[in-house]
């Protein structure tokens, strides 16, 4: 009977938290703010926690769904002609995406020298990948303070939410010759959708679990990348999602992210908001810095190399590539390499730093 009470108590939690979630994306929905349905929900989910008139709560089956969605998306995005400029542009990929996180790790340096922050937690509140995955890595991870990363993360997607389209619709930005567009970017029509999607969910559900099993980084994201990926390359693609389904995957992953963000555990306000903000800037200036060399070595146009650098995602910046009309398989490649480099590469370095951490306080206790 008291189980049955407790499940009814969160039952009528969530509920009441899917109400201010879907309130706070409606509203940005209402405003055309951007990315409503992440943010929107975000924003309205941590005020009312921070209000505290009720116990929030958001189980994490809900996140992970929202992250299978997403990986389904970008998975998508991973065609032939992706491998194939991946192949060719393999050494470019490999040297700017080296070099990129080189410049993110002096800043983290930086950061964690002139404040109290440990340099795993500086480091991944300064990785230039998408929102929910970075998030969601250093939630998987022990020894990172979840709080500050996600408060990095968050004011430097407000920073390029608000840079990357000023600086693309500035003169200073110049667009070259159009390339061809994959459909798979467009978004999905309700004739084109069911029955198909049944069989490519399954499968993208299956490879979030398996990748669980192997014991992937942020494995309920990058098992569906994955596998809808080998499935793209071998001929079998999955129809294309449409922008209502996409719209609920980000709304399950910001409610979640709305209760993980927890400001009055961020320790030194005042000293943290301006760091984070400039390391934002800095970030964004360095992509810009990146961009010019890559439009010089292979004679890209500005807007596609500038994409193809951005600290975003690779869904959200091939969707900006596509409305310009820019060559979206060359910006879903180098994004897609810097996401699977970041994930494959950076949790071994963290745990190495982690461990090396915890030995040099065992030795100083001896």
């Amino acid at each position: 009977m008291k189980f049955k009470s407790l499940k009814l108590y969160k039952s009528f939690q969530l509920f009441i938290t899917m109400t201010i979630a879907f309130l706070g994306g409606f509203l940005f929905n209402v405003f055309n703010w951007p990315i409503p349905w992440l943010l929107g929900t975000m924003a309205a989910v941590l005020i009312v926690n921070q209000l505290s008139w009720i116990p929030l709560y958001w189980p994490v089956f809900l996140r992970n769904t929202g992250l299978i969605i997403v990986g389904y998306s970008i998975g998508l995005t991973f065609t032939k002609d992706t491998l194939k400029l991946m192949i060719t542009h393999l050494p470019s990929m490999a040297f700017m995406t080296i070099l990129l996180l080189l410049i993110c790790s002096g800043m983290a340096l930086i950061i964690s020298r002139s404040t109290s922050i440990n340099f795993p937690t500086a480091l991944t509140s300064s990785i230039p990948g998408g929102l929910s995955q970075i998030i969601t890595f250093a939630e998987e991870t022990k020894g990172i303070d979840i709080t500050t990363v996600t408060f990095f993360q968050v004011t430097r997607l407000i920073v390029i939410i608000f840079a990357v389209p000023f600086l693309i619709f500035s003169p200073i930005f110049s667009s070259g010759s159009s390339a061809t567009i994959p459909d798979v970017i467009s978004e999905g029509t309700s004739s084109s959708f069911f029955p198909q999607i049944i069989p490519f969910g399954l499968f993208s559900v299956g490879m979030a679990f398996i990748g669980k099993k192997i014991k992937l980084p942020t494995a309920f994201l990058l098992g569906p990348i994955l596998g809808i990926a080998a499935l793209n390359i071998v001929d079998l693609t999955g129809p294309p999602l449409p922008g209502s389904i996409l719209d609920v995957s980000q709304f399950l992953i910001g409610g979640y992210i709305g209760l993980l963000l927890k400001p009055e555990k961020l320790r030194k306000k005042a000293k943290m908001i301006p760091i984070a903000v400039f390391s934002g800037f800095m970030l964004v200036t360095i992509a810009l810095l990146l961009s010019l060399l890559l439009t010089y070595q292979f004679n890209f146009s500005f807007i596609t190399s500038f994409l193809s650098m951005a600290p975003g995602g690779a869904d959200q910046m091939g969707i900006i590539g596509h409305e310009l009309e820019e060559d979206v398989t060359m910006i879903t490649g180098y994004q897609l390499f810097r996401i699977l480099f970041i994930f494959f590469a950076v949790p071994p370095f963290l745990k190495w730093v982690l461990r090396s951490q915890m030995n040099k306080e065992i030795s100083k206790n001896e």
